[in-house]
């Protein structure tokens, strides 16, 4: 297949590039510094800036598949241009990447558009998934119902639209898992903020498994949860990855020290979701990584 992705220097990225470029597809990515992200990635690579303007005709007209992953950062403290930053790269940086797909002829059949479970807003204890309705009234909530909508204008185009909405990644080389190492090698980690909310978190293969599901499915379509089937709660996920690693995980992290640390971001760990993939499975994925000991004994030893 002809795949064409944005934000493919990140974490899901270079997992999603390296896995296409495998099985041997045509890969272009978007980029701000083409170059680099050429020579790092081995792919043909074409300069686009999101928020400036209409994503190049020329890197999507033709292609099977176009894959969006380009977002700010949501990992930093929520300052005022943090969070216009943040939301402006993906409504803005959506609205132009589907304004240049409405001129890119012939047009890709599928759209798979990045999102988050944060799109749930807090639920407490509550099993959620693809069927809930309504984004969360929260930050996070309005940035990915703002994102989601955007991608959904692909449709009037003919396309068909896969919003996968991912949880806490499992990746020893990036993301949440990477930073939380040190201090639980170090003997320091714990649960944070109670540890009763619960963790949708994912295997990095199995994160890259539903975007190939979700490109190569004609019946892929509308929202699916990229979650383990069963969520834990950040207090079993610390005793599993004290288990893993050999270190003990009792020393608790108080949800007044990350808000004293990252303001309102922390509410991505001391809120949560317990948010699972009916739908990801009713199209019939078979995860890989489905229990957690297992999971990151296999994400720690990669």
């Amino acid at each position: 297949m002809r795949v064409t992705l944005t934000g493919a220097s990140g974490l899901i990225g270079t997992n999603l590039v390296r896995a296409l470029s495998a099985r041997g597809d045509d890969v272009t990515v978007l980029s701000r510094d083409p170059n680099r992200a050429s020579d790092t990635l081995g792919v043909a690579a074409e300069a686009w800036q999101p928020t400036a303007g209409p994503a190049p005709i020329a890197a999507l007209a033709g292609r099977d598949a176009i894959v969006h992953l380009a977002g700010e950062r949501v990992d930093q403290r929520w300052s005022d241009s943090a969070r216009r930053a943040i939301r402006a790269s993906r409504e803005l940086g959506t609205r132009n990447l589907v304004d240049g797909l409405r001129g890119a002829e012939p047009r890709p059949d599928v759209l798979v558009c990045s999102s988050a479970v944060g799109y749930y807003g807090p639920h407490g204890d509550e099993v959620v998934d693809e069927s809930t309705d309504g984004a969360g009234g929260d930050f996070l909530g309005e940035v990915c119902a703002a994102w989601e909508r955007e991608a959904e204008r692909a449709e009037e185009l003919g396309m068909r639209v896969v919003r996968v909405r991912t949880g806490v990644v499992l990746d020893r080389n990036g993301g949440a898992l990477s930073r939380m190492l040190t201090p639980f090698r170090a003997g320091v980690g714990g649960p944070v903020a109670g540890g009763d909310q619960y963790m949708p978190w994912i295997h990095v293969d199995d994160l890259v498994g539903i975007y190939l599901a979700a490109i190569d499915g004609a019946h892929w379509s509308g929202p699916v949860n990229a979650t383990a089937p069963e969520p834990v709660t950040n207090r079993d996920f610390s005793r599993a990855l004290g288990r893993a690693l050999h270190r003990p995980a009792v020393l608790p992290i108080p949800g007044a020290a990350l808000r004293l640390l990252y303001g309102d971001m922390a509410e991505i760990v001391t809120e949560g979701q317990r948010a699972v993939p009916r739908r990801t499975l009713q199209l019939g994925y078979a995860f890989r990584h489905a229990d957690l000991d297992e999971a990151l004994r296999d994400a720690l030893a990669s």
